[in-house]
């Protein structure tokens, strides 16, 4: 068996240990300290927005029946059957160029909305009967920095105004 070629070492996203030298309760204001660093000369690359605290959010948007689900289909099938009327040839318009292009969208239409039903029905098995979007959240925001550069990044950060944050 040949020799395996050596692969090149990939640094660490930390190559030693990191302090906390703030926390914020929203990451608007932990990103606003960062930027401060950075405007200031700070390398940002020694650092870290830590989340502490996640939790999964999922807010719930509406009721998710076949019937919504059928109509939301619609859309989609209007415009797959207007694509398909345009690649079957009624480029070159002509006076029964509009009848044809109306039946595909009607068809699409049609065709959209029993897909979207019969799709709802089968993923969801009136399972999951609603609608909704999820999120993570947490309930700090550390900003962390590698140990050796922590004093300097602390001192400004301290001269940073109107710092919401609490002190580390």
């Amino acid at each position: 068996m040949p020799p395996q070629p050596e692969l090149p070492e990939i640094p660490t996203a930390a190559p030693g240990p990191r302090r906390t030298i703030a926390s914020y309760a929203a990451y608007a204001e932990a990103e606003s300290a960062v930027e401060w660093l950075v405007q200031h000369g700070f390398r940002v690359q020694r650092g870290a927005i830590v989340g502490m605290g996640l939790r999964s959010v999922e807010q719930l948007s509406g009721a998710m029946s076949a019937r919504r689900a059928a109509l939301l289909g619609v859309g989609p099938g209007i415009l797959v059957g207007a694509l398909f009327a345009l690649l079957a040839g009624i480029v070159p318009w002509d006076s029964g160029s509009a009848e044809v292009l109306l039946y595909a969208v009607g068809v699409g239409a049609l065709l959209g909305s029993v897909s979207g039903a019969l799709l709802h029905e089968a993923l969801s098995g009136g399972r999951r009967d609603f609608v909704s979007k999820t999120r993570i959240e947490a309930e700090r925001y550390d900003l962390q920095v590698d140990e050796d550069s922590a004093h300097e990044a602390k001192r400004l950060l301290d001269a940073m105004p109107r710092r919401t944050a609490s002190r580390a």
